[in-house]
């Protein structure tokens, strides 16, 4: 495990490369078990991807058809942004390659980034609209998501994970149009628990909809509670304890 310098409420700090890589590589193969823990499997659908600490341009990533729920630390593969794999001997995911290789080049600030098939991700991107302020979780995204309003099939070619990266410009969330979700972060903790509460936001919204006609939240007031929830640190120490309860559960992880 990384040498951490700081408590469980704080975000660690490393002495060297090789420990920052292990890391994200654990945080990375774990989220992949709690997005299993929530669903968001879809066949061969989805992935999460992390950069690495010291080839910049290169980023950690699942192979192609492993279960989210088997996902290790050996699992892991390393692609670079032209999608050769450097280190692994299984196929990826070329929508994995076509997405994630334009929002690490487009921006460098993202360190992790997730998407996958997720229910109520996918049955709210049918409607082809924004998230709307409804509860103060949901402010977590207020202004700060962006929507892909296109979909012409699976995404291999690179052009269209570049309309991606356009539609995400500098937000944490963009919807994808008829496909799904995806977000990024400053960590793989940050960006998994943003899919987690925008796939949650979904869900939200799609009851609340369904029930009647919803009060939004203030415009003043959304902003206001964006601003007290939507930092990359309440990204980062909300996946904590889904983490601590997934080391517990399934240590086998970390192999």
């Amino acid at each position: 495990m990384p040498t951490k310098t700081s408590s469980i409420y704080q975000e660690p700090v490393f002495h060297t490369v090789e420990e920052e890589r292990q890391h994200r590589k654990e945080r990375l193969a774990g989220a992949f078990r709690i997005f299993n823990q929530f669903g968001f499997n879809e066949g061969i659908a989805g992935h999460i991807t992390v950069r690495d600490p010291e080839k910049t341009d290169h980023y950690w990533v699942n192979p192609l058809g492993v279960h989210f729920g088997k996902m290790k630390v050996s699992d892991l593969h390393l692609v670079n942004h032209e999608g050769d794999v450097v280190i692994g001997d299984r196929p990826i995911n070329k929508a994995a390659i076509a997405i994630h290789s334009q929002i690490h080049q487009a921006r460098p600030d993202v360190i992790a980034a997730a998407h996958s098939h997720s229910l109520y991700g996918k049955a709210w991107s049918a409607l082809g609209r924004l998230l709307d302020p409804l509860t103060q979780d949901s402010c977590v995204f207020y202004q700060d998501h962006g929507l892909f309003d296109d979909f012409t099939g699976v995404v291999l070619d690179k052009t269209e994970g570049e309309r991606i990266a356009d539609a995400l410009q500098q937000y944490k969330g963009v919807i994808l149009r008829n496909h799904g979700l995806l977000t990024v972060g400053h960590s793989v903790d940050e960006a998994a628990y943003w899919f987690i509460a925008m796939d949650r936001a979904c869900h939200a919204q799609l009851l609340a909809e369904a029930a009647g006609k919803p009060i939004a939240i203030d415009h003043e007031t959304a902003l206001l509670t964006h601003s007290q929830v939507s930092s990359p640190y309440s990204g980062w120490f909300n996946f904590q304890q889904l983490w601590y309860k997934l080391l517990e559960e399934e240590p086998d992880v970390l192999q």
